[in-house]
């Protein structure tokens, strides 16, 4: 059940793949010794996909979004952390990770604008013009 609904969601299928390949470069981290960004790539850019999950199940669309901002501001964290990475000494090459975020960030940014267009107080709304 949760493959078939990770395999039909763009953002679910896109952070679960990027978890793993970050969980696969940290362990290069790791076996280089390289601890510090390593922890904290390990953290921010597996923690996208785990809060783009938890919104599957918000409370209210006003969950929802907070969830997904939440997501998306992790996003940017990792985004800093691979920064560092392709610019430190002797770190292996993050460009793969670099590229699928900035799929993973255009898509949240999509979900984010869709969302908030369609605020359930706005369609009430315009059957009430005066």
């Amino acid at each position: 059940m949760q493959k078939e609904m990770i395999d039909k969601n763009p953002i679910l299928r896109l952070t679960v793949d990027f978890s793993l390949l970050v969980v696969d470069y940290c362990d290069k981290l790791q076996e280089m010794k390289k601890f510090t960004l390593g922890n904290q790539l390990l953290k921010s850019g597996t923690s996208i996909g785990a809060n783009s999950f938890e919104a599957q199940n918000a409370e209210s669309k006003a969950d929802f979004i907070h969830k997904i901002k939440i997501a998306a501001k992790e996003a940017d964290e990792t985004q800093y952390w691979l920064i560092l990475c392709t610019h430190a000494v002797n770190y292996p090459d993050c460009k793969i990770l670099s590229e699928k975020l900035l799929e993973i960030q255009k898509v949240l940014n999509k979900i984010l604008g869709s969302a908030k267009k369609k605020s359930p107080i706005s369609y009430l709304l315009s059957f009430f013009i005066f």
